[in-house]
């Protein structure tokens, strides 16, 4: 620890024990991991005076692309936007219909009602909380448009079911990657992709507490094809190319400079964060492994896991949001922050009223509602940490 370290007093067995308060994701740990890169990095631009578009956004757009193995990274103001702008390029009209799960943060669909389009909520796994390609067949009609997957908690969608529906019905995919930016997908040849350069277009989100995050708001658009690109690019800039002549409606969606250098220096650090995530679940896995109430994330066999959520579903209890809850509030009590991710789904949320959602029968979204809670997950848990969160865990179990 360092002077800039508050630190935390606990007692175990009559020992006193000092540790970092708890936080659900560790960002002024991480910042001083790498602070004197990300300090010079800043300055340096503070002395280019190249706030919009400098130099590190066009290097940041082609290391990512590099990173991912993608043609086109078009970077943009956050992944709200990024979303929207995939979908404005691909000419939806409107009360076009566009797939996605309900079990996912509410910007993947609202962005879909936003520009008029119809959006229709289809199941998840309960194992691996992204979508169901067979919920996903049965909603197609001759108005959907396009597949909206989510990779959700940090592990792909089955993507290969997927793409091979999409391509059955002609259908765009756009990918929700806010989550899973550096997950792998293994397909059946033994081919692998990334995370977001799978289908028509990619999204992700740099929102700090992401995987691959700034200290602001930022996003970024991923596509194979040239002629999306552009339109993209347009879309994302006033719908113009050339400056004044505006050939599309367009928005203002930009990644600035300040954002752009510090994701450089996080990019080269992905992987290695990554590591830090895994070990950290492996940690709670073997924790919770004999836990009989618990369900441990479930990895598939078709993608690995980056852990932007470590995501327990609690089973076999009665009243079940009512028993996670009082986990919730109880490890509150011991200093441990805990969220749940989600507790309303996208179809009950009352902006979708006017859709008729809420009569909409999802019965493994609405079970994992009431069941799934969130531990801490970030790359600076030490294990004295993840001890202290995980006997509390087991001790509100064992006191039930």
């Amino acid at each position: 620890m360092n002077d800039e370290t508050p630190i935390f007093t606990y007692f175990r067995a009559r020992k006193v024990f000092y540790m970092r308060p708890l936080q659900m994701v560790d960002l002024k740990q991480q910042y001083l991991q790498i602070k004197e890169e990300v300090d010079a990095a800043v300055l340096d631009v503070l002395n280019s005076s190249a706030y919009i578009n400098g130099k590190p956004v066009q290097d940041f757009t082609a290391e990512l692309a590099a990173y991912l193995d993608v043609k086109h990274v078009i970077p943009c103001a956050n992944g709200t936007d990024a979303l929207q702008i995939a979908l404005m390029a691909l000419g939806l009209e409107p009360g076009d219909e566009v797939i996605t799960p309900s079990f996912t943060y509410i910007a993947t669909t609202e962005v879909v009602a936003l520009l008029r389009l119809k959006p229709v909520f289809v199941e998840v796994d309960p194992k691996t909380f992204c979508m169901d390609p067979e919920s996903l067949r049965k909603a197609i009609t001759p108005r959907t448009k396009a597949i909206v997957p989510v990779h959700l908690y940090g592990q792909s969608a089955p993507m290969e079911e997927i793409l091979n529906i999409a391509q059955e019905h002609n259908l765009f995919v756009v990918e929700d990657n806010a989550q899973a930016i550096g997950a792998q997908y293994n397909f059946r040849d033994g081919k692998h992709k990334r995370t977001g350069t799978m289908g028509t277009i990619g999204c992700t989100s740099f929102f700090p507490s992401k995987n691959l995050g700034c200290y602001g708001d930022g996003g970024a658009i991923f596509t194979q094809d040239d002629q999306l690109a552009e339109q993209m690019r347009m879309i994302a800039n006033h719908g113009q190319k050339t400056r004044y002549y505006h050939e599309v409606v367009g928005c203002n969606s930009r990644l600035d400079t300040i954002q752009a250098a510090v994701l450089r220096i996080k990019l080269a650090k992905l992987d290695q964060y990554i590591q830090a995530r895994r070990n950290a679940a492996a940690f709670y896995d073997e924790a919770f492994k004999n836990q009989p109430l618990l369900r441990i994330p479930q990895t598939s066999a078709y993608s690995d896991h980056v852990y932007h959520q470590y995501t327990l579903i609690i089973d076999g209890v009665d009243n079940p949001a009512v028993f996670r809850d009082g986990l919730h509030q109880f490890l509150a009590t011991k200093g441990i922050p805990s969220m749940i991710y989600y507790p309303v789904p996208a179809h009950r949320q009352k902006m979708f009223e006017s859709f008729g959602s809420a009569d909409q029968t999802l019965e493994v979204t609405d079970w994992l509602t009431e069941r799934v809670i969130s531990l801490p997950m970030h790359t600076a848990l030490d294990e004295e940490q993840l001890k202290f969160i995980t006997e509390h865990v087991i001790q509100y179990f064992n006191q039930k």
